[in-house]
Parts: structure tokens; sequence; C-alpha cells
């Protein structure tokens, strides 16, 4: 088997000049991609949009109703949230696209997948969009493995630089989902606190790591092996997706953390490990955040030939951070007592 993406240059229709979010981000990613020659080795999976039944698993009728009515007025639902007339479809298809990722994966048709969609979705909770997000295209994606596939326990981990409280909010109260998350703290969107842990049948199954500014490649790596490895053994996923931001990157405009490009890879070859150990290789990622178009782009390759085991090389045209590296020792050590890992 191999491993599929998806991309629909209808996503690129979604846009608003001089906006971080810009359709630049995926343009540039995929021309390199395609320049290089690896997407004539990997399965395209073709983007459709997801059906009204699909996004009322997480989202309300009145949320979609919002992002329609937004869309024919070429609106902001914030200050950071815009919609043109071509976004609502975008995010339909981003999610959708996703969607039927997952359905070629838990078909067996493919090995994994990478999601190459926008807008991004982690920060869009059940009745609201925000920070750039529609709809959260992982969590739609989740429900879709569980309700048409019959997949019991759906792990998410979200390595952007920012919490993803929308993923959060739409599993806080399901022990079904384990949600991960590693981001800057406090920063934007403000939550994210290791005490959040989950609620009522989802206690326990929230685990927060909230860096402060300047972790780098070394703190990430121990919060994937000293937080994430032990939780995701205890909790036995039978799916994992992963909200994929590069936006941690020690050059990302947006952020203040220090990972390196070769720091994602280590995480992404954790991720890859822990799916061949738990779940049988069936990984799925999808783009969020990365606003350093070279960092994004390179990076983005450089999980695809993991994910297809096409080439170990790791290309990273900006090199290692300059900076000395934050300890986050005591932090995941109050993370572990937490969760008792």
């Amino acid at each position: 088997m191999t491993t599929a993406y998806c991309y629909d240059p209808f996503n690129l229709r979604h846009h608003l000049p001089g906006h971080p979010e810009s359709r630049q981000r995926l343009a540039g990613t995929w021309e390199l991609l395609q320049g290089d020659g690896i997407l004539t080795a990997l399965h395209e999976t073709a983007s459709t949009p997801a059906s009204d039944a699909q996004l009322l698993r997480v989202h309300s009728r009145r949320h979609l109703a919002t992002v329609a009515q937004a869309a024919q007025r070429n609106a902001h639902l914030d200050a950071d949230t815009y919609v043109g007339s071509d976004s609502e479809q975008a995010a339909r298809l981003a999610a959708g696209g996703l969607c039927n990722l997952v359905d070629a994966v838990l078909g067996g048709q493919v090995a994994n997948g990478f999601a190459l969609v926008r807008p991004p979705g982690h920060h869009a909770t059940p009745e609201r969009a925000m920070g750039f997000c529609l709809y959260n295209n992982v969590a739609i994606a989740a429900r879709a493995a569980q309700a048409e596939h019959g997949i019991q326990r759906v792990l998410i981990v979200d390595f952007d630089v920012h919490h993803g409280n929308g993923t959060q909010d739409a599993f806080y109260e399901d022990g079904s989902v384990l949600f991960f998350s590693t981001h800057q703290y406090p920063y934007y969107p403000g939550s994210g606190h290791w005490r959040e842990t989950g609620r009522g049948a989802g206690a326990g199954a929230t685990l927060n790591v909230p860096f402060p500014a300047g972790v780098g490649d070394a703190g990430y790596a121990a919060a994937f092996d000293a937080i994430l490895a032990p939780a995701a053994r205890r909790f036995q996923p039978e799916l994992i997706l992963v909200s994929a931001g590069y936006d941690a990157h020690w050059n990302d405009p947006l952020a203040s953390m220090q990972l390196s490009i070769p720091g994602y890879a280590a995480l992404v070859a954790r991720l890859l490990a822990l799916a061949d150990e738990l779940c049988a290789g069936r990984v799925v990622f999808t783009l969020e955040g990365g606003y350093h178009l070279e960092v994004l782009a390179h990076a983005v390759r450089n999980t695809l030939r993991q994910l297809s085991g096409a080439s170990q090389q790791i290309d990273d045209p900006l090199g290692p951070c300059p900076w000395k590296e934050r300890d986050a020792a005591d932090l995941l050590a109050q993370v572990r007592q937490a969760h008792d890992l």
C-alpha cells in the first residue's frame, strides 16, 4: 500500500490579500511538491465537499448557516477570520478531502495520508468560526471514522503552535477521542492549560502541554516520549489523526517557539512509530498553520517523504535555531502527574 494525499485548487479561492492565512501557503507548498516529483509515487484521493450530515456531527445548524450567510456577504466572522464568496465551499472541500483520506485508510486502499487543505480547522468550535478556521476538519474526520467505519477510539495529535481549542471543545466530554496538544502558552486563543483535562465521560482524555515561549526540539521530543507515548498506549487508538501546524518553527512570524525542520521530522517519526505499534499504521495528517512559506513547504515535503518511506533525507534550508532552548522539564512533570503517567 501507498501514501495518499488530497489537494484541490479550489481551496486557493479562499483568499484575502495581505492576510497571513493566504492561498500562497498552499500554492507554494504544492509547487515544491510538484517540482520534487514525490507526488507521482503517491495516491491522489479526490476532495469532495463534506455533507451537512458530516458537518453536523461536530457543528450546529446555526454555525453552518452563519458561515454560508457570511460567504454571501464577503464578511469577517471575527477580526482574524474572513469569509469570501468561495470560502464556504473551500471549507467543505477541506473537511471532505480529509474524510475521504480517512475512508481510504480505514478501507485498506492506502496505508496513510496527508490532506493538503485550507482553510485550517482546529480553532473552529461547534458553534463558532475563529482563528482563520471555518469548519473543524480534524474533528469532522474523527466523527466520520466513528460513525461511518465503526471506529471506537481516535487519537488526535495537534502540534500546531496554537492550541486547538475547537477540537478540545468538540470532544471535552467524550472519552472516545483522546486529544493531545502541544502549543505556546499563554498565546492565542488563550486556552490549553495543563489543568484542562476533560469533563464527565471525557475526564482525562484531554492532554495539554502548554509550553512557554522558547521551547524547541528537545522539549517537544520529550513531550512526545514522556506524555504522548504512554498516554496513547494506555488509550489504544484504532486511528491517529494529526493536526499538522508547522508554525512552531523558530523563524515563523506568528509565534515564538524554537522547533527546527528536523525537529518536526523527529515528531513525525514518533507518530509513525506509534501508529505502527498501536493501530496498524493508520495515521492521517491534515494541514493546519505554518506561516513561513519556505519552512511550510519543506516541512510538508519531509512529512510526505516519511509517510511514504520514499526517502530518509530531511531538507532544512534554514538550519538549526540560533538561540538556546528553554527548559520545559518542570512543565512536563506537572502534566505527567496530572494524568498519572
